[in-house]
């Protein structure tokens, strides 16, 4: 949250005139919060979205936030617009499904980038996140807590480990450097948000899929699958997918309803890194319990994938996005 700090400091210059002339909006604000998850099940992007509402409501500083999970307000990939517009106030929200307007968040969810947890957590305060949240912050939107979850792969057919188990398999890749990977792989793409994978499985849309261990288990996908792949030892999948903001309602709060949500999203924040990694447990313990085989890729598999996405994703990106090249450079430097 380093780079949201900074921002406050100088959104709190401009919000202090509006405290002092009674705010801008008058009486108690009402926000509204959006995400795809089930709510109320456990999903760790839900909770961390309930942690801000309670935190901040609890603060008495005059706003209330209203939750609407499960799609039920915007779908998905609609989230990043209104925010941008002012139409959405907050929102958990996979980054990368606003690269077709911005095409360097298709780094956060880049085939091995990130190596673990503990590793995100790094990431997060490293110039690659500064420029990433550089982008978020012009774009209108201010990053309320950082959240990476670890995923991996499931399917209907075969288990999914080295390269040319993904050959002939229909499968949702999650975002465009996934997708030219598996492409690369001989795999056929059908892009989706996670929410749809589901009924895309059970109706033969797809084969299989890669997604977080968070959304493989709160969408029930053991029950339309036969073997999934853990992230394990050597994870191919990471993505950032934060709490989010829009500035439009950011600029309207005074200094102590800023610093309750800075607060808030700090205590997500801190909940999600501890939950994250129990995550990929309950996601093994659970497809375990409802009959489905689970594999780990070793160092070798992972390491045939990855020679794959340099020659694919990686060398897209670093060709086609502009500064692709730095950013990946900089994730790198992170060790």
């Amino acid at each position: 949250m380093m780079f949201f700090k900074r921002a406050l400091l100088s959104a709190a210059v401009v919000s202090l005139g509006a405290g002092l002339s009674g705010g801008a909006w008058a009486g108690d604000i009402k926000l509204k919060a959006s995400h795809q998850w089930p709510g109320g099940k456990g999903d760790v992007r839900d909770e961390m979205v309930q942690i801000i509402k309670k935190e901040v409501e609890a603060a008495d500083v005059g706003v209330t936030v209203q939750v609407y999970p499960g799609k039920s307000l915007f779908k998905p990939k609609q989230q990043w617009d209104a925010m941008v517009k002012g139409q959405l106030d907050i929102s958990a929200f996979p980054l990368d499904y606003a690269s077709g307007k911005h095409p360097q968040f298709s780094a956060t969810l880049m085939p091995g980038l990130v190596k673990n947890h503990d590793h995100a957590k790094r990431l997060n305060d490293s110039p690659f996140m500064a420029d990433i949240k550089k982008i978020i912050d012009d774009s209108g939107i201010v990053v309320l807590s950082d959240a990476w979850l670890a995923g991996g792969f499931v399917s209907k057919k075969t288990c999914i480990l080295d390269p040319k188990d993904a050959e002939g398999q229909v499968l949702r890749a999650a975002g465009p450097a996934f997708e030219q990977m598996l492409s690369a792989a001989g795999a056929s793409i059908n892009a989706m948000p996670s929410s749809e994978i589901y009924p895309a499985l059970q109706t033969g849309v797809l084969d299989g899929a890669n997604t977080s261990s968070g959304s493989f288990v709160s969408y029930r996908i053991y029950e339309q699958v036969s073997c999934l792949t853990e992230p394990g030892d050597y994870a191919l999948w990471f993505m950032y997918e934060p709490i989010l903001m829009s500035k439009k309602s950011w600029d309207k709060l005074d200094d102590k309803q800023k610093a309750a949500f800075e607060a808030a999203g700090q205590k997500a924040e801190d909940f999600f890194f501890d939950a994250a990694r129990g995550l990929d447990s309950k996601l093994v313990e659970a497809y375990k319990k409802a009959g489905v085989e689970v594999v780990s890729m070793s160092k070798e598999q992972h390491a045939a994938w990855l020679e794959i996405a340099k020659q694919s994703s990686y060398k897209n990106f670093a060709e086609k996005v502009p500064g692709g090249k730095a950013l990946i450079d900089k994730a790198l430097a992170v060790e």
